[in-house]
């Protein structure tokens, strides 16, 4: 199933619900009703803002459709912006008078002969109005590049609303003249869409909307075939299509991933014969995809994930679940007037949540990283272990695409993200944070079971871990913890200085690191406290049997940051006399 199809379905389970617009209508933003007398005469300018915010907001309100602009004048039906229906903006305005011409001649056209008294009064205003009239009250300045709609005096609905105005737009919508094509959407001959329809709500694109399906240069024609007989898709698909992915896409959409992923904004949806478990399917993805703040919200979804990973049925956990349910996830990006498909999926929900599962279990380590309260994120764990100063707009797109992919295929993680993460640890971010530790068991423990690794990664402390690279950050962790015993609060410790040498070239570094170990341990001797610190150095230098990789490839740095995670977190149990001390001798290990 395409993109196109799968969006076309599920306007058929919005529409049986009321929540979308009929064809021939759309769903837009209005702040400003101007209020007209019998005779046309505007009396009245009636504010249309939600004021329930900090901050008044334009509501949405369905209407005649939308035109598709590009670079010509085209008027709205019974609405439109300022510049169109008063001749008025706050810019420059090179077109404004054409613009409001096109508006005025439409609707002396559209509305000759009519009996209705509100479009009546419609064509009365337009045909009298003039723009300078914007200076006198009841208008405002705010007005300006808004978009307005008209109401009769005494009425509570709006002329668009009016039976009459609605039999002009579904006459308009039913007399429609273009060319037949069968249609790819559907199968069925209907009538072409020259143009798609606008998509609006995707971050970084245009605030006008931009298109997912066009055809505006020769390079993407063929054929001789002109803008959408390229793609043949009927009026009606792309009227549902459009009016089912803007509807996702709306700010607070219960469909929509908060915050963009990367660049892209992720919307998704379900298709299931009973609408209760398509909801119940919906929800849960959306929240192990973007978890609850509270807390304990965000434990149940972790522990439904983890309970998943463990391969108990979905059916059990969620008992309105029903198995078989189809389900989507789409991800688009801004690319100049257009979308781009960052990644697009489609699957059995038990194979997404099962995936999830997998994703959750193969993050956890021990202890926990801090803020640990649920399921991360994606984007949680993309802003904490890739992004330059721990920033959501900093987060490498290509990367971000891959691991949404990765995680929710179920796929190898990209080696990329293994890479940066390391990176990130090398330029100075903190291991302690556990956050670039469990990204990094994630990418390895991932390869490991799918054969691209020989050896797991542990998930707590593991003493006996044969691995070279995981004892080495055993062990540079106890030295850093000797230095910082010995000499108290200092400005910079080993770990600012050497960690990403000694991770990368063990040979040429831990020997000049244990060697002003013995410094640190001699002063420690006065006090009686070096006994367990010998003890851990000693322990670890025999199972490396003094043998020092003289450089370490990627996934071992890896091993090296989990083994150092660890040790640090856990070499204070049981000594409650040394475990106020963080790294630079102030209070709390964490």
């Amino acid at each position: 199933m395409t993109i196109l199809q799968a969006l076309d379905g599920y306007y058929h389970r919005l529409a049986q619900r009321g929540e979308v617009t009929a064809p021939g209508w759309s769903p837009e933003k209005f702040g400003w009703c101007i209020v007209l007398d019998a005779d046309g005469a505007p009396v009245d300018v009636y504010d249309l803002h939600d004021t329930s915010g900090k901050k008044p907001k334009p509501k949405l309100y369905s209407v005649p459709a939308a035109v598709k602009r590009t670079v010509g004048i085209s008027a709205n039906f019974l609405w439109d912006k300022t510049a169109y229906v008063l001749g008025r903006t706050a810019g420059e305005g090179k077109r404004t008078a054409q613009e409001h011409a096109a508006f005025v001649d439409m609707h002396i056209e559209r509305l000759a002969g009519q009996k209705d008294a509100g479009l009546k009064a419609l064509l009365s205003f337009l045909q009298n109005w003039q723009p300078e009239r914007f200076d006198e009250a009841p208008f405002r300045p705010e007005m300006l590049d808004a978009n307005i709609l008209f109401r009769l005096e005494g009425e509570r609905g709006f002329i668009h609303e009016r039976a009459a105005a609605r039999a002009l737009v579904e006459a308009a919508k039913d007399g429609a003249k273009a060319e037949g094509i069968s249609c790819l959407v559907t199968g069925k001959q209907a009538l072409l869409a020259r143009l798609h329809p606008t998509i609006k709500g995707v971050e970084g694109a245009q605030s006008s909307g931009a298109a997912l399906v066009s055809f505006n240069l020769d390079a993407f024609t063929s054929l001789g075939k002109d803008q959408g007989a390229n793609a043949p898709t009927s009026e009606i698909a792309a009227f549902r299509y459009g009016t089912a992915l803007n509807h996702m896409l709306t700010r607070d959409g219960p469909n929509r991933v908060r915050r963009p992923i990367g660049d892209a904004t992720v919307v998704f949806w379900a298709d299931a014969s009973n609408a209760e478990a398509a909801e119940d399917a919906e929800d849960l993805f959306g929240d192990a995809l973007d978890p609850p703040t509270d807390a304990e919200e965000a434990g149940k979804i972790g522990s439904l994930l983890d309970a998943l990973a463990q391969g108990r049925p979905l059916e059990k956990l969620r008992p309105r679940f029903t198995p078989g349910t189809r389900f989507h996830v789409l991800g688009l990006s801004p690319n100049a007037a257009r979308l781009s498909v960052r990644f697009w999926l489609a699957d059995d929900f038990e194979v997404f949540a099962r995936h999830l599962g997998d994703h959750y279990r193969d993050m956890h380590i021990e202890p926990r990283p801090r803020g640990w309260s649920g399921a991360p994120s994606v984007n949680w764990l993309l802003m904490k272990t890739t992004a330059l100063g721990e920033k959501f707009e900093n987060i490498p797109p290509l990367l971000a695409g891959e691991v949404m992919r990765s995680v929710l295929t179920g796929a190898r993680y990209p080696q990329s993200w293994l890479a940066a993460a390391i990176i990130r640890l090398r330029a100075g971010d903190d291991p302690l944070s556990g956050w670039h530790v469990s990204v990094i068991r994630a990418v390895l423990t991932r390869d490991h079971r799918k054969k691209f690794q020989k050896e797991d990664v542990p998930v707590s402390l593991a003493p006996d871990e044969p691995n070279k690279a995981y004892q080495l950050g055993r062990l540079f962790a106890v030295l850093e913890n000797a230095q910082r015993l010995a000499l108290g609060k200092i400005n910079a410790t080993i770990r600012d200085r050497y960690f990403g040498a000694a991770s990368a070239t063990p040979a040429s570094v831990f020997p000049l690191l244990l060697r002003g170990a013995q410094n640190h341990l001699a002063r420690l001797r006065k006090d009686g406290k070096d006994k367990w610190i010998e003890r851990e150095i000693e322990d670890i230098l025999d199972r490396l049997t003094l043998d020092l990789p003289r450089s370490l490839p990627l996934a071992e740095q890896g091993r090296f940051a989990v083994g150092y995670y660890h040790q640090r977190k856990e070499q204070f149990k049981g000594r409650p006399e040394e475990a106020g001390h963080d790294d630079n001798g102030a209070e709390g290990d964490d």
